[in-house]
């Protein structure tokens, strides 16, 4: 796998929204926290525009997208934010470009299907990481949050203990791999492709936001059904941030859980508070993890070098 290298103070990062178009009060505060990080900054020629529900054209996230990979000038790229489209875009990505100029990248949701596809087609380390609109611009944005960019300026290895966040053993063991997963609806949504996420041997991480329980139940079954399950070393349950109302003859989050993770041979633990939540512990994606519910522990290795 390639690890990119570490930010420095002074380095610029670029800001590009491969997805959905960002909200533009927001979009401008996160980007006075990328700034207090030491860090400058550079929009993407097309960040800003909007076609529907997309952040413009195809052709014009995905220049974006080259052009920061491109430009030995960006040291890193940081998505402004989700919403739908980056599937649309990768069939047209140039891979070898990014395997050639490894960098961090980071950001989470619909940018769940570029994770896995650089990691596979790349070998390139991502993070999965709160992005400068949809998360670091909203009042809630946590210090835990904040804190959690100290990982690009140094190699850290991550920890997650109690004390950060109580966790719930589905099903016992330990095991070890690559960190790999995100959105549970982008994760399905590469089956059958090209770019059909690979958990052999690996942990795998699942979080969404909005979703009926029926609906996580059809994704779990669709990944039971595609043998990821039966394929991976772990599973690591993040934040699925539930809506409010749910249908009336429903099974919970935790039943759906429970039927689908609680009985299989590896350790299944749940409660990470990654995803659309706060505080969201950013992970890298790609790098060796060992997963425990003895301990109950995940100690993910450090995403850049």
């Amino acid at each position: 796998m390639n690890l990119p290298n570490r930010l420095k103070t002074g380095d610029t990062v670029g800001l590009i929204a491969p997805a959905g178009p960002p909200n533009p009060d927001n979009m401008e505060k996160g980007v006075a926290f990328i700034e207090s990080l030491g860090l400058k900054v550079k929009k993407g020629k097309h960040s800003t525009d909007t076609y529907g529900y997309l952040a413009g054209k195809d052709a014009d996230r995905l220049s974006d997208l080259h052009d920061m990979f491109r430009d030995p000038n960006i040291a890193g790229i940081i998505c402004l934010c989700g919403g739908y489209g980056s599937g649309r875009i990768a069939d047209q990505i140039d891979y070898q470009l990014i395997a050639d100029n490894p960098k961090v990248f980071w950001g989470y949701s619909d940018i769940t299907f570029l994770h896995t596809a650089f990691r596979q087609k790349a070998n390139l380390i991502t993070f999965h990481g709160p992005m400068v609109s949809s998360d670091i611009g909203e009042k809630d944005f946590a210090p835990l949050s904040e804190k959690m960019f100290n990982q690009l300026f140094e190699p850290t290895k991550i920890t997650f203990l109690e004390e950060i966040s109580p966790l719930t053993v589905l099903a016992e063991g330990e095991a070890q791999g690559e960190l790999t997963g995100g959105n549970l609806s982008l994760i399905c949504s590469t089956l059958g492709t090209p770019y059909e996420i690979d958990t052999k041997g690996k942990l795998l991480l699942i979080e969404d936001i909005g979703e009926e329980p029926y609906r996580i139940d059809a994704m779990l079954n669709q990944l039971r059904l595609a043998g990821k399950l039966e394929q991976a070393a772990g599973i690591v349950v993040g934040d699925f941030n539930m809506p409010e109302q749910q249908k009336k003859r429903s099974l919970t989050l935790d039943q759906v859980l429970q039927d689908h993770l609680a009985d299989l041979p590896k350790p299944v633990l749940k409660d990470f508070p990654i995803g659309h939540c706060q505080p969201h512990v950013a992970v890298p994606l790609g790098t060796q993890a060992s997963l425990s519910s003895m301990k109950k522990t995940m100690v993910i290795e450090p995403g850049v070098s």
